[in-house]
């Protein structure tokens, strides 16, 4: 599996003037080579992933400048492309209503990405060698492990980061240890069937007036001025900010589950249908704010890597389902109660779903009992907890 670790780097002007320089010509090189499948598209053309790397050759005999940038970074454009091109491609097979793919402005492309080679670390001065950039330092505040198979340096505003792609066999399944069923959900964010209900951290909504505030002063200041840009690089400094608070929360929640248990059980849900299909604006905000997907995806790498058994059910009637008995009770998203006129269970309708999903996961018989007492789990206690070096994400 490839394991990608994100740290803060520090080049120096001349570097930084280099990135910022080879991160235009890589834009250039990608809206040109997305015209030019436009264009055969529209000339009844079907252009190919291959043709489009022999073209960027000729592209550099034409445009001397593209010399300036290490050619693996330029055929990574290419790939970064037709990866686009196929994922847009796959959505339309869904039959979802889809556009066209847009071309890059400056501010939306940011990434340099070190394929295999043109980059050579040295963990002693704790720097990066990068081909036709320079040296850059790194803060490596965490260490890595594995191959490394590529470097990848992104620009976030006025910050740069690089992660560090490295592959890392799965560790030996656990043998011995508790399982847990866990339900996510927007009152909480998470209710598992151990009885802890995890405090929804709402980062989002918490930082939403200043959001929109400076949203406000951006439309009432001169496009491009310098006004403008220095309020919109507040705003992209605020969502960075919400970004790292979101991930350092699902980091550590998800790194307790995984220290704690040798299996997790899921629901397997179509996040971006239900955030299509929400009811009003302020729920698809919500759900997308939730990032449960970011969670599964953190606890996912987090268990292969641990060697967890990562465990998706299917979410039908996990929360209508009686699990003490079996009977479906139906109840719309207001009733926060599970009252079974069947059996007589009565319990919180999303410890109630946390334990079929259990129950699913680990395929086992209905047994009549009592619900356990809930537990309530702050934010600032999942954030407390100190983590031993996790790897930022997998890829």
């Amino acid at each position: 599996m490839l394991i990608s670790y994100k740290y803060r780097a520090y080049p120096d002007a001349t570097a930084e003037a280099r990135l910022n320089t080879a991160l235009d010509t890589c834009r250039w090189l990608y809206n040109k080579l997305l015209e030019e499948c436009t264009t055969a598209r529209e000339a009844g053309i079907t252009p190919a992933m291959r043709g489009m790397q022999a073209r960027i050759v000729t592209l550099k005999e034409k445009n001397p400048f593209l010399k300036d940038v290490y050619s693996k970074v330029l055929q990574m454009v290419n790939y970064t492309l037709w990866s686009n091109i196929r994922a847009l491609s796959q959505t339309k097979k869904r039959g979802r209503t889809i556009g066209k793919l847009r071309f890059k402005s400056a501010s939306r492309y940011r990434t340099l990405n070190y394929n295999q080679s043109g980059f050579k670390i040295d963990r002693g001065h704790r720097s990066i060698t990068f081909s036709k950039v320079g040296t850059v330092p790194f803060k490596m505040h965490r260490p890595y492990s594995g191959e490394v198979k590529g470097i990848l340096i992104t620009r976030s505003g006025d910050r740069w980061y690089v992660i560090i792609q490295a592959e890392r066999g799965p560790s030996e399944s656990k043998r011995e240890g508790r399982s847990v069923g866990i339900d996510v959900g927007l009152n909480a964010f998470a209710v598992d069937s151990d009885g802890a209900v995890i405090e929804n951290p709402r980062f989002y909504e918490h930082s939403l007036d200043r959001i929109r505030k400076l949203q406000q002063n951006i439309a009432r200041k001169q496009r491009f001025s310098k006004n403008w840009e220095k309020t919109k690089r507040k705003l992209e400094e605020v969502y960075e900010h919400i970004t790292n608070q979101k991930n350092d929360f699902l980091h550590k929640l998800s790194r307790q589950y995984v220290d704690a248990y040798v299996a997790i059980c899921v629901e397997d849900l179509n996040i971006k249908e239900l955030k299509e299909n929400g009811k009003s604006c302020g729920l698809r905000r919500s759900i997308h704010s939730a990032s449960w997907g970011r969670f599964y995806s953190y606890l996912s790498y987090k268990a292969e890597s641990a060697g967890t058994n990562f465990i998706q059910i299917d979410p039908r009637n996990t929360t209508q389902m009686c699990s003490n008995c079996g009977s479906i009770v139906k109840k719309d998203l207001s009733v926060r109660v599970h009252d079974c006129p069947y059996c007589g269970f009565v319990a919180d309708r999303d410890y109630n779903a946390a334990v079929n999903i259990h129950r699913v996961g680990m395929e086992q018989p209905f047994e009549p009992g009592e619900p356990i007492p809930l537990h309530h789990v702050s934010v600032m206690q999942v954030l407390a907890m100190k983590q031993e070096a996790p790897p930022e994400s997998a890829g």
